[in-house]
């Protein structure tokens, strides 16, 4: 499909924070996308919790899975629309580039742990890995990726934050949570398609995992109607099929609604371009009726499977691990590598070491500095 008039056009990007010359094979944005699959904080993220720790089951989503998920959703429906495929990929690929081991769990203890140097919050480490953290060109620190892709993956942004950044780079990718606008299309559907690929995985590993079932999900109406319609077509189906095929549906019910909603909001707001449209307010969207289905999906979700007990255990034991190895560390900076060890702001140092680790290597790190073993 052609792209649209409001969607991202690479050949008239911002541009890169380094000028660099064309590439003669590649848009920007496919140049971007390939620069974060080749970084070392992508594949990191196959290691890296969803929900469920990674060696409890070879079949639960990992950082990695759920950021190839949501670009299958992002393309899907940013084709529909006309978008730029390629940003919505890259954005996909990296908005989770910064995210700490152990999940949401490990983001809450950095972020106490940082409280007297700044916080923690993983879309900004997300932007800081693409901007500082990567170390793989001779002539710049990062990814150097194209100002809409680095747009995208600030996700959110505190006004503190967003000042911090705009004194840094003017009129940068901070500008807009100071001014009220919106990021691109193509990074407003990412912040969509995250939340649908985190509810219909989470539904998925959740069953699977034996924590929640399909019989407590019928308390759900988007999940109750799709788990009767297939019935209703297939009533001998039960098991992986019946969850995978009512997932399915779902998925595709919720593409759709995305997809007219946003069409719709489109037509009435009548962008000409990329940036009429970051002016125009959010525009991609559900239906009325779809976000509050999506959102009640999401408060089960929080209440019968994020606070489980026995996610709940497994969470205290992370905390207690990022904490001890970040006391340990700022205590003993001679316990960190040296590309670590000498910066100029020890504390953040820190927490960039440890956001960086899997799961695997913070309770290994953690066993060979303490002598315990928290995790079976």
């Amino acid at each position: 499909m052609l792209r649209a008039p409001y969607a991202s056009d690479p050949a008239r990007s911002r541009g890169r924070r380094h000028p660099e010359p064309a590439a003669p094979t590649r848009s920007e944005y496919q140049r971007d996308r390939d620069r974060i699959v080749h970084s070392t904080a992508f594949r990191r993220l196959v290691y890296k919790t969803q929900v469920f720790l990674n060696h409890e089951g070879d079949l639960f989503r990992t950082r990695l899975t759920h950021s190839l998920e949501v670009a299958q959703l992002g393309r899907s429906i940013g084709r529909s629309l006309g978008l730029d495929e390629d940003l919505i990929e890259t954005i996909a690929l990296a908005h989770d580039l910064g995210h700490t081991p152990f999940g949401h769990a490990g983001q809450d203890v950095l972020d106490d742990c940082m409280k007297a140097h700044g916080g923690f919050e993983h879309n900004l480490q997300s932007l800081r890995v693409v901007d500082q953290l990567e170390q793989r060109y001779a002539d710049f620190d990062g990814l150097n990726l194209s100002f809409e892709s680095r747009e995208g993956i600030l996700k959110h942004c505190s006004r503190r934050d967003a000042d911090r950044l705009e004194a840094l780079e003017p009129g940068g990718v901070a500008a807009r949570f100071l001014a009220g606008t919106q990021p691109s299309l193509e990074a407003q559907l990412c912040n969509l398609a995250d939340e649908v690929a985190y509810n219909a995985h989470d539904v998925d590993d959740g069953v699977r995992s034996g924590l929640i079932t399909l019989e407590q999900l019928e308390q759900v109406e988007l999940v109750q109607r799709f788990l009767r319609q297939t019935l209703a077509q297939h009533p001998q189906l039960k098991g992986k099929r019946l969850l995978a095929e009512t997932i399915r549906r779902m998925l595709s019910q919720q593409v759709y609604d995305i997809i007219d909603a946003t069409r719709a909001a489109l037509a009435q707001a009548g962008p000409q371009d990329a940036d009429a449209a970051r002016r125009a307010g959010p525009l991609l969207r559900f239906s009325p009726e779809m976000r509050q289905a999506s959102t009640a999906l999401k408060r089960f979700l929080f209440a019968n499977l994020y606070r489980h007990p026995l996610v709940q255990e497994k969470r205290l034991r992370a905390e207690q691990v990022l904490r001890d190895l970040f006391r340990t560390y700022l205590e003993d900076p001679a316990q960190l590598p040296t590309d670590f060890a000498g910066s100029a702001d020890h504390a953040r140092a820190c927490a960039d070491y440890i956001a960086g680790m899997t799961d695997r290597f913070a309770l290994r790190e953690h066993e060979r500095l303490t002598g315990q073993r928290l995790f079976a």
